[in-house]
């Protein structure tokens, strides 16, 4: 099922997807697609994070080979402060957060102290070891014109990104540590979304089934916003 363009209903109606898309992928990565020593939550606020929220040992059955992207991108690790809204993948001794997935919304972007907080907050979690997963079917805003991931390897490595044209949302995949490396996947509206990996440490990697647990959340919208979406209406 295509990426819908999602300005074209109230923000309550993403809300409402998003919430049942965590669910989702909850379901997913709970059902066999995590190693046994991790699980998937989703979580309103992922708590504190410490220095020593780390990975504590490399899942065999993760992959082991470069994930196909359109872009990968490396950079040595900077440090800032925060924490946020998202779905977090924790190791079952004591329950640490190796990575977590973030699915934005508009709110994210609706104003300058918003979109800070936002960069704050995945900054700080690469600094405590964290990898990250951001999915962005948001349209670009005056606080990201070329896309959230311009926006985060500015912060990150002092560098830009230009998306290719037609391509204005995003998703990507980051690895922490010492060195720090970007997945991007540059997509559209009306575009099918592409599996991307979800790091547990720098080299291993479970695929997300964006597209599968995407069409499974899109069931539950109502049918009145359905047509809205679709454009039949």
């Amino acid at each position: 099922m295509p990426i819908h363009d999602w300005t074209r209903v109230d923000a309550g109606i993403f809300h409402s997807f998003h919430t049942t898309w965590i669910g989702e992928l909850t379901i997913r990565l709970n059902a066999g697609l995590l190693p046994p020593d991790y699980f998937a939550l989703g979580e309103q606020v992922a708590g504190e994070v410490g220095p020593d929220v780390l990975t504590l040992r490399e899942p065999p059955e993760t992959n082991l080979d470069t994930p196909e992207v359109l872009t990968v991108a490396e950079t040595e690790a900077r440090f800032y402060a925060g924490r946020q809204r998202r779905l977090v993948i924790r190791h079952t001794s004591g329950n640490r957060i190796v990575a977590i997935l973030e699915i934005l919304s508009a709110a994210n972007k609706k104003s300058r102290h918003a979109f800070g907080v936002f960069l704050e907050k995945a900054l700080s979690a690469l600094e405590h070891g964290i990898h990250l997963l951001l999915i962005d079917l948001q349209p670009p805003s005056p606080r990201d014109p070329r896309g959230i991931h311009d926006a985060l390897w500015q912060e990150l490595a002092g560098e830009s990104y230009q998306p290719p044209p037609g391509k204005d949302r995003t998703l990507v995949a980051y690895t922490a540590g010492l060195t720090q490396k970007a997945y991007i996947e540059p997509v559209a509206i009306n575009q099918f979304l592409t599996p991307m990996p979800l790091f547990l440490t720098a080299e291993r990697y479970v695929k997300v089934p964006l597209e599968e647990t995407y069409q499974a959340a899109y069931e539950g919208v109502p049918r009145i916003y359905r047509r809205v979406l679709e454009g039949s209406s």
